[in-house]
């Protein structure tokens, strides 16, 4: 093999081993050296060219020795393939747009560089993505980066998490849990984990979250009682108690009702008999289930609402407006 092919045969290993690198927390030197086909010997050579390049990438010797690519002074660059590349530009449109408070402006800048750098295969489809129009969730309550990154990386490394917490009736309190995953709902941020002190899973709005502290204590993770993180948090927004419930019977089947509805009811919907369903609304704002009520009624069909008087007040006024009108 002539000097030249082995040159990017080695090229070609480096960047797939910080591939490799980058694609998990900590891997044995065996298990790298396993996916590169190569020895171990030679794997230590490829480590330390890494590591002239800049990427600190910290080992541990014994048998269990590994590798793992540690936080550095200066940030190396990384390597994304194409569904990452865009995934990456989709995330910062959103950003731009989104509910991280302070990051707007970083986002932008952020994209612009991503963009100069594909290949130009990759353009045309960023510049779609970049095109496309976001609606902010103006009324959502903003979160800072650094909190966000504080709790995904605990959510990552399987890290016991403690935080104040401000409970939806205005108390404070202590927490230390589990945490498995956040999820981003209409511009709101949730971190769902098992509270080992209540022995339960729960969810908490990570803008009430205060002084999030990593406790540096691992722990193995528990089988979340839900197909997905997503379907979880639906499941538990729909049955949690809220200052504002209101219950409607429609004379509509679920399904249209669903259908007809311009966004996902904060509530549930289910089926009550033949061509009828039963549907529960519920917020801490009267303001916002008169909202849904109004889209309920706005598909044309009986129906009947069983609500606190701070929401039928509001109805009432509100059918009398439209009757004027």
């Amino acid at each position: 093999m002539d000097e030249g092919s082995t040159r990017k045969d080695m090229a070609g290993r480096l960047l797939r081993l910080l591939s490799l690198l980058e694609s998990r927390r900590e891997w044995s030197g065996q298990d790298l050296a396993d996916r590169l086909g190569v020895t171990g010997r030679t794997l230590r050579r490829d480590i330390d060219r890494l590591r002239r390049l800049d990427y600190p990438v910290d080992s541990t010797t014994g048998s269990a020795g590994g590798y793992r690519l540690a936080s550095g002074k200066n940030l190396p660059p990384l390597l994304l393939d194409d569904e990452e590349a865009i995934a990456v530009a989709v995330g910062l449109v959103t950003s731009a747009n989104g509910s991280v408070a302070g990051i707007e402006d970083s986002s932008v800048r952020a994209l612009t560089k991503l963009e100069q750098v594909l290949p130009a295969r990759l353009r045309p489809r960023i510049a779609a993505v970049t095109s496309a129009a976001v609606i902010p969730h103006r009324d959502a309550p903003r979160v800072e980066p650094a909190m966000l990154a504080v709790v995904a990386g605990c959510c990552r490394d399987q890290e016991i998490l403690s935080f104040g917490y401000l409970t939806r009736d205005g108390s404070r309190g202590e927490r230390r849990v589990e945490p498995h995953h956040l999820v981003l709902v209409r511009g709101y941020w949730y971190l769902i984990a098992h509270d080992p002190a209540r022995d339960d899973w729960r969810t908490f709005r990570v803008d009430r979250i205060t002084d999030p502290v990593p406790t540096h204590r691992q722990f193995s993770p528990r089988e979340l009682p839900a197909p997905d993180p997503a379907t979880y948090l639906t499941r538990s927004l729909a049955t949690a108690p809220y200052r504002y419930t209101a219950h409607l019977g429609v004379e509509l089947p679920a399904e249209e009702v669903k259908a007809g509805v311009f966004a996902a009811v904060p509530g549930s919907i289910e089926p009550d008999g033949p061509g009828r369903c039963t549907v529960r609304i519920s917020g801490e704002s009267a303001d916002l289930v008169v909202q849904y009520v109004a889209a309920i009624a706005a598909l044309g069909a009986p129906f009947t609402v069983d609500a606190p008087e701070a929401v039928t007040e509001r109805v009432r006024t509100l059918a009398r407006r439209l009757g004027a009108a």
